[in-house]
């Protein structure tokens, strides 16, 4: 799972790249000085728009593979509206957890396809959990988890007819059958953390 500081040095290297760049084409190329001064000003502007936009995309939920081993904190689950082109999500707000049980301290949210048994699944998770009993997942059960931002972009693209299906991808809006491991998906009662030995006297 990428972290949000290896985002932002990612980030940071990538905009440095383009203004060293920029920079050589400014020092080298003979180019009207009017060109290099409208380069400059759309640079220093994409620097703005990229950083103001970029911090609204930080609340979304994620169309990425879930942890491996998971707790579960909160769900919302939102069915299908065909009148809308929605085939439905079931978002998940979970903590991953070492091979301890150990949770990491870091929540994230996450996005999968909505459909009948994982959504059931799910209400039966957050009622145990409404009742004190804690809940965890694996990654496994919910199959390849291959969304990407561009898949999410790639739904507002595509005309809605076309995701008129219950059985659509809310990551991709495309005809896809639910993922086989999402029919099997469970979560169950969280074990405790495992502690360390004790150092025997």
């Amino acid at each position: 799972m990428t972290s949000l500081p290896t985002v932002i040095l990612t980030l940071s290297i990538a905009y440095a790249v383009i203004g060293a760049l920029l920079l050589v084409v400014l020092v080298y190329a003979r180019l009207h000085w009017s060109f290099k001064a409208v380069a400059v000003v759309v640079t220093s502007a994409f620097y703005v728009v990229s950083f103001t936009e970029m911090r609204g995309l930080l609340g979304w939920a994620s169309a990425d593979r879930l942890p491996a081993s998971f707790k579960l904190l909160k769900a919302r689950i939102v069915e299908p509206h065909s009148l809308e082109g929605d085939p439905g999500s079931i978002y998940l707000w979970v903590e991953q957890l070492d091979e301890d049980n150990r949770p990491s301290g870091i929540p994230r949210a996450f996005r999968v396809p909505y459909n009948d048994r994982l959504a059931d699944k799910t209400h039966a998770a957050e009622n145990e959990i409404a009742l004190g009993h804690p809940q965890g997942g694996r990654a496994a059960d919910f199959g390849g988890g291959d969304g990407s931002l561009i898949d999410m972009v790639r739904e507002y693209v595509t005309p809605k007819t076309i995701m008129e299906t219950s059985g659509g991808d809310s990551s991709t809006g495309e005809f896809l059958a639910p993922p086989a491991g999402a029919q099997g998906a469970v979560f169950t009662p969280l074990p405790p953390p495992r502690m360390p030995p004790k150092d025997e006297q």
